[in-house]
C-alpha cells in the first residue's frame, strides 16, 4: 500500500476510486483481500482524518458520477467520522475517562505476557498475528479487519479494550480520537450498552477468501460491562466574527486551508502546528509521525505557492503567543487537550460548516444520523 503524503496524490486516489471502483463498493467493501488488493475500498481515510481532502469533496465528486442510491453506502461510510466526532463533542468526558482509565491500566499491564505477545503478533491466532504485523508495516487495516482484531483482543485474548485502542492510535495513519475510541467501545459492547461485536471463524474465513486457517476464538463471550453513563453536554459551535490581520492556527486534522470555509478570510499568517510525541499522552509510531510531518510540509508548500505567509511550529510555541488568535477547531483529542491543559484562553475556535450542521444529529445512534444524511447532502451539494 502507498499513502503518499500529498494532496495531489489524495485527489488522484479519490478520482481513480470513483471512476473505477465506487460502483462495486457496496457489494465488495466487507472483503479483506490483503494489503496488496485494496481496489474494493477507497483507502482515503488517512487523508480525510488529516483534512487533506474533505468529506464534502468526496461526496460531491461521488454524486457527480453516480446517483445517491448507487453511492449511498459509500457516502454513509464517509460520514461515519463526522458522526463519531459529533457524538464525542456532545459527550467529551468519554475521551477524558478513556485516557484516565488507560493510564491506570498501562501500569498493571506493563509486563503482562499476554499483552506483550499480542502487540508482538505472537498469539498463535494466525489472522490476528498477521494483522498486528500488517498494522505496524502498512499503518492501516481494512475496516472489517479492525472489527475482527478488536473482538479477538477483547473477547478471546481477554485484554482491556483501552490498550487495544491505544495500539491502534499508535500505528494507524488515520487514527483520530473519536473514530478510534468509539469503534473500540462499540466492539466491546459499551458504546451501545450490551450490544457487542463477536468475531467468528466462518465470518473471517468468508471475507478474507480463506486466507487464514488457525482461527480458534471465543464466540460466546458476553459484552464488557460499564456502569458509566454519559449525558449530552449541549454546546455552542457558532463561529465568532473573524477579524482581519490575525494569526490562524491549523492543527493536523485540517491540512488543506485552501479549500476550507475560511480560505477567503485575510489572516496575517498561518501557523501549522507540529505536535511531537513529547507532548502526547499516546506516543505515535515513528512512521505515523513522519506521515504527519510530511503532510504539514505539503500544506506549507501549497500555501507558499499561493503567497500565503505560513510557518510550521512546535505546539509548545503557541504557549508564548499572548495576542488573541484563531484556530480551526481541532476536535476532541490530543491537540485540544494541549490547549485546555495549558489554559490558552486567547484562542478562538472556528468550526467547519459541515460539522456545525451535522453535529446536531449526533445526539443519538448512527441510525438516526443516517436518516438525516439526505438533509446534510442537500445542504452541502
Amino acid at each position: 500500500m502507498n499513502f503518499e503524503p500529498s494532496r495531489s496524490f489524495a485527489i488522484e486516489k479519490l478520482n481513480n476510486f470513483i471512476e473505477e471502483n465506487l460502483i462495486e463498493y457496496s457489494k465488495l467493501r466487507n472483503f479483506d483481500y490483503g494489503p496488496n488488493q485494496r481496489a474494493n475500498i477507497s483507502c482515503l481515510s488517512p487523508y480525510v482524518s488529516h483534512g487533506i481532502i474533505t468529506e464534502k469533496e468526496i461526496i460531491n465528486k461521488s454524486l457527480k458520477k453516480y446517483s445517491f442510491i448507487k453511492s449511498e453506502k459509500f457516502i454513509q461510510e464517509v460520514l461515519w467520522r463526522v458522526y463519531w466526532k459529533g457524538w464525542l463533542e456532545l459527550r467529551p468526558n468519554v475521551w477524558t475517562d478513556y485516557l484516565n482509565d488507560l493510564k491506570k491500566i498501562k501500569k498493571n499491564f506493563k509486563n503482562n505476557e499476554k499483552y506483550l505477545k499480542a502487540i508482538d503478533g505472537k498469539t498463535n491466532i494466525e489472522c490476528f498475528d498477521y494483522w498486528v504485523n500488517e498494522l505496524k508495516e502498512e499503518n492501516y487495516l481494512h475496516n472489517h479487519a479492525r472489527m475482527w482484531f478488536a473482538s479477538i483482543w477483547i473477547f478471546t485474548l481477554n485484554l482491556p479494550w483501552q490498550l487495544g485502542a491505544e495500539f491502534f492510535m499508535q500505528n494507524l495513519c488515520d487514527g483520530d480520537a473519536a473514530s478510534n475510541t468509539m469503534g473500540w467501545r462499540w466492539v466491546a459492547g459499551i458504546q451501545t450498552q450490551g450490544k457487542h461485536y463477536l468475531a467468528s471463524e466462518w465470518n473471517i474465513k468468508k471475507f478474507t477468501n480463506n486466507r487464514f486457517q488457525n482461527i480458534k476464538l471465543n464466540e460466546n463471550a458476553t459484552p464488557v460491562l460499564s456502569e458509566k453513563a454519559y449525558s449530552i453536554n449541549n454546546r455552542d459551535f457558532a463561529n465568532v466574527e473573524i477579524l482581519e490581520n490575525k494569526t490562524l492556527l491549523i492543527f493536523e486534522n485540517n491540512l488543506s486551508f485552501e479549500i476550507t470555509d475560511f480560505k477567503d478570510n485575510k489572516f496575517r499568517k498561518i501557523l501549522l502546528i507540529d505536535h511531537k510525541n513529547n507532548n502526547r499522552t499516546i506516543n505515535l509510531s515513528k512512521k505515523v509521525m513522519n506521515f504527519k510531518s510530511n503532510l504539514l510540509e505539503d500544506q506549507k508548500k501549497r500555501l507558499e505557492e499561493k503567497s500565503i505567509k505560513c510557518e510550521i511550529v512546535n505546539i509548545d510555541e503557541i504557549k508564548n503567543i499572548t495576542e488573541n488568535i484563531y484556530a480551526i477547531y481541532p476536535s476532541i483529542g490530543e491537540n485540544l487537550d494541549f490547549i485546555n491543559l495549558n489554559g490558552l484562553k486567547n484562542i478562538q475556535f472556528l468550526y467547519r460548516k459541515l460539522d456545525q450542521f451535522s453535529w446536531q444529529y449526533c445526539n443519538k445512534g448512527f441510525f438516526n444520523f443516517k436518516n438525516c444524511i439526505p438533509k446534510i447532502i442537500q445542504k452541502f451539494t
